[in-house]
């Protein structure tokens, strides 16, 4: 496992070499001519990258580290999937995954059982933090071994700036950047069970021990509206991380990879990704509030000052 002084030299370079450039966008150098250089978004970091060829199609703040929420469960899907575990078995929910999560709330009751298949669905559709623990903790080696193995998928992926400490993303200590999250999604999307699971509008999950049904939803308005053809999605949400979204999407008929990380407001990442779509499809910019650029701007001093006191 990578020690914490070890990420803070990464993010201390990282930060260093990074753009804070709170307005400019670079756009892929074959754009048309009639695009713009620059598009607004209310995303502090941004990426949007050709899923076929893997050519960025634009960037902002792609290189900085920051805490990615509940977008790690995109990865903790990868190691379940990629172990050949049983998607069938009945997974226990028990006061040990109550507490990996701080007894955050969860509707799940204590001792109930689901089948790991679904448990996946939950934690990926609607974020369910107590499922995403589960996981974990059901693992061969149980939690410790799962993290382990989300840090060397991470590592097999050429993510050079991520690191994971648990299965949920409830800790801000899981890190990352656009630049590498557009890697993990690119991934992701190959698996067919990520791509089923998260883009899964509503679902009703039947517990056993006791007998007991609860309903879930998308955690992203796009997918739940049904009109944008989303072959992958993950939210996520933290204090300290933002508004978070990544997602597979069409644009022109091309599969689209697109990152927005530490959004200012609920919505923000979901109307970043119709500015995204529309600069992309016509070259047409979209305003965004003051209050969020506002936002990009504290951030970024924040981070900036972060550094050169560390360096000190």
């Amino acid at each position: 496992m990578i020690k914490t002084d070890f990420i803070l030299k990464i993010i201390l370079t990282t930060v260093v070499l990074s753009l804070f450039y709170v307005s400019e966008v670079s756009a892929s150098a074959s754009s048309s001519k009639s695009l713009k250089t620059t598009v607004n978004l209310a995303s502090v970091s941004a990426v949007a990258m050709d899923l076929k060829s893997g050519k960025k199609l634009l960037k902002k703040n792609e290189n900085i580290i920051m805490p990615i929420a509940s977008i790690t469960k995109v990865m903790t899907a990868m190691v379940v999937l990629d172990s050949k575990l049983s998607l069938q078995e009945k997974i226990r929910f028990s006061r040990e995954d109550k507490k990996k999560i701080n007894n955050y709330f969860s509707r799940i009751r204590i001792d109930s059982t689901l089948s790991r298949g679904d448990v996946l669905r939950i934690a990926l559709m609607s974020s369910e933090n107590l499922a995403a623990a589960a996981l974990g903790n059901n693992f061969p080696g149980g939690e410790t071994a799962f993290v382990k193995a989300m840090n060397k998928k991470a590592r097999q992926l050429g993510m050079k700036y991520t690191h994971f400490v648990d299965s949920s993303g409830l800790s801000e200590k899981n890190v990352s950047t656009a630049a590498d999250l557009s890697k993990m999604v690119a991934a992701a999307v190959k698996y067919s069970t990520i791509r089923k699971y998260t883009t899964t509008q509503v679902y009703t999950a039947r517990f056993k021990k006791p007998r007991y049904v609860l309903a879930y939803t998308n955690t992203n308005v796009l997918v739940r509206t049904g009109k944008w053809d989303i072959k992958l999605s993950k939210t996520g949400y933290l204090d300290e991380a933002g508004r978070c979204l990544v997602m597979v999407t069409k644009v022109k008929n091309k599969d689209v990879v697109m990152v927005m990380l530490d959004s200012f407001g609920k919505r923000s990442p979901s109307g970043d990704a119709n500015r995204i779509k529309k600069w992309l499809s016509n070259g047409k910019q979209s305003r965004v509030a003051k209050s969020a650029r506002n936002y990009q701007q504290k951030k970024l001093n924040q981070l900036k000052l972060e550094q050169n006191l560390t360096q000190r």
